[in-house]
């Protein structure tokens, strides 16, 4: 039986490069023959979640919500939109950051939908926020006299967004690879702007859990944390603040390792990708040391 990938993120109306990542991950997963159709669906662009299923033909279909945590749009927008029948709020039994899968029926197309918990909080995430030191520092054995801080947007209206920051800060600092590791935020305490009150270390890598760049990672965290008065002016990578050098790291949903997250969700699913999470690792990892590399050519 043949198997889809339906990717489904937020995009932007205002925003057009702001789904240039999902487009991307989803290339480098349909590079490796993972399934045999991948396709995005959007909140605010075209394909639009309600039409995506539309677009493929396969019976089975795991659906991964390309978010940062568990919430309003993958426990409600999202599942409405698909028409799952028989979704409810409690179907994951998670406890924020602990969501896996169910398995549920589209009303309308008949498609068996594997509807995935969101890319952000799966274990392998973890891994991505360290790799996207690893890039912008350009040392594939960063750690050591460094500190690291994992940023989140945080809100009162949604207790889930704090979780999963704080989950992958824990699971980095259990390492022991970093001198301190943090989780802060954008609206709330402790906040990114007293970024280098927090540490002690001369070197602080930066990384924000956004999906995509745009106006809070490219403008905001940017002016809040003192790197630069006007975000259009620019500012160096590292760039010194208060005494200490700042590498921000940008947000970390645009790193190439983000399609292995995408991947092994599904496969906690049921999906079968055979080696692709492997080859996946591998392609990324040429990709970003050696300025790009061609794909390992897919399994027939």
């Amino acid at each position: 039986m043949s198997q889809a990938l339906v990717i489904v993120a937020h995009g932007s109306h205002l925003n057009p490069e702001s789904s240039t990542p999902t487009y991307e991950h989803a290339d480098t997963i349909r590079r490796v023959g993972a399934f045999d159709e991948v396709v995005a669906g959007f909140w605010k662009e075209e394909p639009h979640v309600r039409e995506v299923l539309r677009t493929v033909t396969a019976d089975e279909v795991f659906v991964v919500p390309l978010f940062i945590s568990e919430g309003y749009f993958t426990e409600e927008v999202i599942p409405r939109e698909l028409r799952l029948d028989g979704w409810a709020e409690d179907a994951w039994e998670s406890d924020g950051t602990s969501a896996t899968s169910v398995t549920l029926t589209a009303a309308d197309t008949g498609q068996r939908i594997h509807y995935c918990g969101p890319a952000g909080t799966h274990d392998a995430m973890t891994d991505v926020i360290v790799r996207r030191a690893e890039s912008v520092t350009g040392d594939p054995g960063v750690g050591e006299g460094f500190g690291l801080a994992v940023v989140g947007h945080g809100t009162n209206r949604n207790e889930n967004s704090a979780k999963a920051i704080r989950y992958h800060a824990d699971r980095i600092r259990e390492m022991d690879r970093f001198d301190e590791v943090r989780d802060l935020y954008m609206d709330e305490d402790p906040e990114v702007d007293d970024v280098t009150e927090f540490f002690e270390s001369e070197d602080i890598v930066v990384v924000p859990l956004f999906v995509a760049d745009g106006y809070h990672t490219q403008e905001d965290i940017p002016e809040d944390m003192g790197l630069c008065e006007d975000y259009r002016d620019g500012y160096d990578v590292p760039e010194p603040v208060d005494g200490k050098r700042i590498w921000y790291a940008g947000a970390v949903g645009t790193e190439a390792l983000m399609a292995d997250v995408i991947i092994e969700r599904a496969a906690d699913a049921g999906a079968d990708v055979g080696d692709a999470i492997e080859r996946v690792r591998e392609l990324t990892r040429v990709a970003e040391e050696d300025g790009g590399a061609e794909a390992p050519p897919a399994d027939d």
